[in-house]
């Protein structure tokens, strides 16, 4: 939305595209073949040429990212360039040969031009800092073993007519440190006061770490993950908002806002949010990263989920739906191909409040376990959903449960629709009451502050929560000691400051 606070008064309502005098100027300086993310065809893929890689927008500097972000310095694009003109030169060239070497000379062109901008012609870091606004133009691969390092305030938006997306490919990392007074902002580029979900695609994570499918590829052509290194660094991402993503690739399939592929344990990721996400706020496809400080608000499908063997920590999540359109707080599966795949799904999770929208037709289950799926799951509190507070669906997943590999304790489940306990189908033969009574969990008000307030929510605990004694995390370097159970200290409320809650 390129809308900046001390821009002048005439203009700072305005976004990437309100401004008729931007439109014009977008039309004559740039020649555009719009290249999809997940367009699955073999068709030679054209690329935008652009004569500048800077557009002044109503007096801000935006800088337009586009193809490939990699570690080659200078002289190899330069090396590669000659070696394709050369290769252009060939009169027996077929139209498709032709138009793929004239794409790849296209893309190099750029990226050259981006480098001299915003990376030394030798390093392999490319560097977002406060002096542009950025705009991503199609799918935007961070490659090769480029970092990409975001500074604190710095705009990204997704353009919508092309679907913007982020997308950190195996070897590469992005260090995207914010501030709590400064955080890092990736957003639609749509007008101010129309946003809405599916905007942009969103940010893509793709590591090294295992997943019980192997070597894998990613939705929407998003890139290979996985691999044996479950200390794998993707770099990191801290007070960092990911707001109004998700676009539709086919029916019913959406991207995540952030979806952590294959990410390894190396990765730091600390006080992040999910805003108004077209499909699942967060998603882990196996891997072994850790989070911490994370809020999910407004997703559309589930607001957390995992599956293929997700095997990381996490602490202090909350996540609030809005009953608009909304499914599970978790769903989490190991694998639908083979509940039995190894490594299982087994996270290790503390300290999580989950509210759902008790006034919306949607927000189904406060937690879904399915698939075969393990794990600890301590210090929570679920409440407003429409259906159950806890679902531990399917004999794979009842077998994990039974042999304690599967743990639900010491948290509260309140005011749940059809039952805090229980199935949102059929009853499978699964006792999930006795399953929470004997693991000390109850069904009492927490005492929340103001859990569903769509614009000024407060999920600080409150006395009732007190009746429920936290569980002690691991002692591992990554939990840190409660005193208290929910997502939010009540002597700390986290979330505020530099969240939002903004639903346009």
């Amino acid at each position: 939305m390129l809308n900046i606070a001390d821009a002048p008064a005439s203009t700072e309502t305005r976004g990437i595209y309100q401004s008729w005098l931007f439109l014009l100027m977008a039309i004559f300086t740039t020649s555009i073949v719009l290249a999809f993310v997940g367009c699955g065809s073999d068709e030679a893929e054209e690329v935008l040429i652009l004569e500048e890689a800077v557009l002044d927008v109503d007096g801000h500097q935006v800088v337009v990212l586009q193809g490939n972000l990699t570690a080659r310095d200078d002289s190899e694009l330069s090396q590669l360039s000659e070696d394709i003109e050369l290769s252009l030169k060939d009169e027996n060239l077929t139209a498709y040969a032709r138009q793929e070497l004239e794409g790849d000379l296209n893309q190099l062109s750029y990226e050259r031009q981006l480098r001299s901008l915003l990376s030394e012609s030798d390093s392999p870091n490319w560097h977002l800092s406060e002096t542009y606004e950025y705009l991503l133009r199609g799918a935007v691969f961070v490659k090769g073993g480029a970092i990409l390092t975001i500074e604190p305030g710095v705009k990204i938006y997704g353009e919508q007519a092309t679907n913007g997306t982020l997308i950190i490919a195996q070897g590469s990392k992005i260090m995207a440190e914010g501030a709590p007074d400064a955080p890092i902002v990736m957003s639609s580029d749509a007008f101010e006061g129309s946003h809405a979900r599916g905007q942009w695609g969103g940010l893509i994570i793709n590591g090294n770490a295992p997943t019980n499918q192997g070597v894998t590829f990613g939705e929407g052509d998003t890139g290979a993950f996985g691999g044996n290194d479950p200390a794998d660094s993707s770099g990191i991402l801290r007070y960092v908002r990911i707001q109004y993503a998700g676009i539709e690739l086919s029916p019913d399939n959406e991207l995540n806002g952030i979806s952590f592929q294959g990410v390894g344990s190396g990765t730091i990721v600390e006080h992040v949010q999910v805003h108004m996400n077209q499909d699942d706020g967060i998603e882990m496809f196996g891997g072994t990263v850790n989070l911490k400080y994370i809020l999910v608000t407004g997703a559309r499908d589930d607001s957390f989920d995992w599956t293929d063997g997700w095997t990381g920590k996490g602490q202090f999540w909350v996540a609030q739906q809005y009953g608009d359109d909304a499914d599970n707080g978790f769903e989490v599966d190991n694998s639908s191909k083979d509940n039995e795949a190894t490594p299982r799904s087994a996270a290790t999770i503390y300290n999580v409040t989950l509210v759902g929208d008790p006034a919306g037709p949607e927000s189904d289950n406060g937690m879904l376990i399915r698939e075969g799926a393990a794990g600890m799951y301590a210090n929570f509190i679920v409440t407003g959903f429409n259906k159950v507070g806890l679902d531990i669906n399917n004999e794979a997943t009842h077998a994990q449960a039974d042999a304690g590999k599967l743990v639900v304790k010491n948290s509260i489940f309140f005011e749940n629709g059809k039952g805090n306990f229980g199935d949102e189908k059929d009853d499978d033969g699964f006792d999930e009451a006795a399953f929470a009574a004997a693991n000390g969990n109850k069904e009492i008000d927490p005492g929340l502050a103001d859990p569903f307030n769509k614009s000024a929510p407060d999920f600080t605990p409150g006395v009732g929560a007190t009746e429920v004694a936290p569980a002690a995390p691991p002692a591992d370097g990554f939990f840190e000691p409660v005193n208290f159970i929910g997502g939010v200290s009540p002597s700390n409320n986290w979330t505020s400051g530099w969240t939002t809650s903004a639903q346009k």
